[in-house]
C-alpha cells in the first residue's frame, strides 16, 4: 500500500496535486466531511437517532455563541432537541452512501453498455444510442421523482433497505447515459487501433478485448465524470428528500434536515436549515473542484 502511494505521489498526477492549492484544499474539505460521516458514531458528540437521549426541553436552542445557547450543543438543536452538529455527521453519511452507490451503479451500467455499443456498432449501437436520446429528453430530477414516487406507492410499508434501493435506482436511471455516451465515443476510437487489430488476429474473444484491452484506455474520462457526478447525485438525493420522496424520515439525510429547518427559517431558528445547507454546499463544491482538477491532471493539453 505504501509503495502504491509513493508511486502515485511521484507520478504526473501526484505532481499536479502537490502544486494545486485548490485541489489540496478541496481534498482536505472532502476528507474531513467523509471522515466525520464515516465515523459519526465515534466523532459526533450525540446520537440524534437514539430517541431515548433526546430532550424536548432543549428544542430549538441557538448555537453556543448566541444568547440562550448551550456549550453542550455547539451548533444548536432542531425542533426535536437533536444536536445539529451530530445530525450533520449522521445525515452526511446517508447522503454520501446514496450518492456513491448510485454513481457506482451508473458507472457499471453505462460503461458496459458504452463498450458494447462502441465496439459492436451496427443496430446494437443505434438502439442503445436512441435509448440514451430518450433518457436525455427527460429532466433527471423528474425521472427520479417519478421512480421514487412509484416505488413508494408500490411498497408503502417497505423497510429502510428497500426504500434506499428505490432511491438509488431512481438516481441511477438517468446517470448511466452520460457514461455510456462517453465510453462509446472513446471505444469507437480505440477499436481501430493496432493493438485491438492484433488481438483480433490472434483470436482473442471480443469480450476479452473489450474488458482487458479497450476498457483501461477509456477509463480516464469516466473517472473525471464519476467524480463530478457524485456531487450531482448527492444534490439530487437532497432534493428528493427535501420534497419528501427521498430517504425515510427515520434516517434523516441533509435534504431532510433542510426541509425540517425550512419550516422554522422565518421564525428566527435559522441554524436548523442554514448549517445543513452549508454542509451540502461544502461537500458538493469540494467534490466538483476535485473533479475539475482531475480533468486537468489527466489531460496534458489542459496543464
Amino acid at each position: 500500500m505504501s509503495t502504491l502511494l509513493h508511486r502515485w505521489w511521484d507520478s504526473d498526477v501526484g505532481y499536479s496535486f502537490r502544486h494545486s492549492p485548490m485541489a489540496i484544499v478541496a481534498a482536505a474539505i472532502a476528507f474531513a466531511c467523509v471522515f466525520c460521516a464515516a465515523f459519526a458514531g465515534w466523532v459526533a458528540p450525540h446520537n440524534p437517532l437514539d430517541l431515548t437521549t433526546l430532550e424536548l426541553g432543549d428544542a430549538r436552542l441557538p448555537p453556543a455563541w448566541q444568547e440562550g445557547g448551550s456549550a453542550k450543543y455547539l451548533l444548536g438543536t432542531d425542533d426535536q432537541g437533536r444536536d445539529i452538529l451530530s445530525a450533520l455527521m449522521y445525515g452526511a453519511r446517508i447522503s454520501l452512501v446514496v450518492g456513491a452507490v448510485s454513481v457506482l451503479l451508473s458507472v457499471v451500467v453505462g460503461v458496459l453498455l458504452g463498450l458494447v455499443a462502441g465496439f459492436k456498432g451496427g443496430w446494437i449501437d443505434a438502439a442503445l444510442m436512441r435509448l440514451c436520446d430518450v433518457m436525455l429528453s427527460f429532466p433527471a430530477i423528474l425521472v427520479a421523482l417519478l421512480i421514487a414516487g412509484v416505488g413508494r406507492a408500490m411498497f408503502p410499508d417497505a423497510n429502510e433497505s428497500l426504500a434506499f434501493g428505490v432511491l438509488i435506482v431512481a438516481i441511477s436511471l438517468t446517470g448511466w447515459v452520460q457514461y455510456a455516451r462517453t465510453v462509446r465515443g472513446s471505444t469507437m476510437v480505440e477499436r481501430g487501433k493496432e493493438y485491438v487489430q492484433a488481438a483480433r488476429v490472434t483470436g482473442v474473444p471480443p469480450w476479452r478485448i473489450m474488458l482487458r484491452h479497450v476498457l483501461p484506455n477509456v477509463m480516464g474520462p469516466v473517472m473525471v465524470l464519476a467524480t463530478i457526478h457524485v456531487a450531482t447525485a448527492i444534490i439530487t438525493e437532497a432534493t428528493l428528500s427535501f420534497l419528501g420522496v427521498g430517504v425515510p424520515p427515520t434516517s434523516p439525510s441533509l435534504g431532510t434536515l433542510i426541509r425540517v429547518g425550512n419550516d422554522y427559517l422565518f421564525s428566527g431558528e435559522w441554524w436548523i436549515t442554514i448549517f445543513p445547507g452549508l454542509m451540502l454546499v461544502l461537500i458538493a463544491l469540494s467534490v466538483n473542484l476535485l473533479g475539475d482538477w482531475l480533468r486537468d491532471a489527466l489531460n496534458p493539453r489542459l496543464r
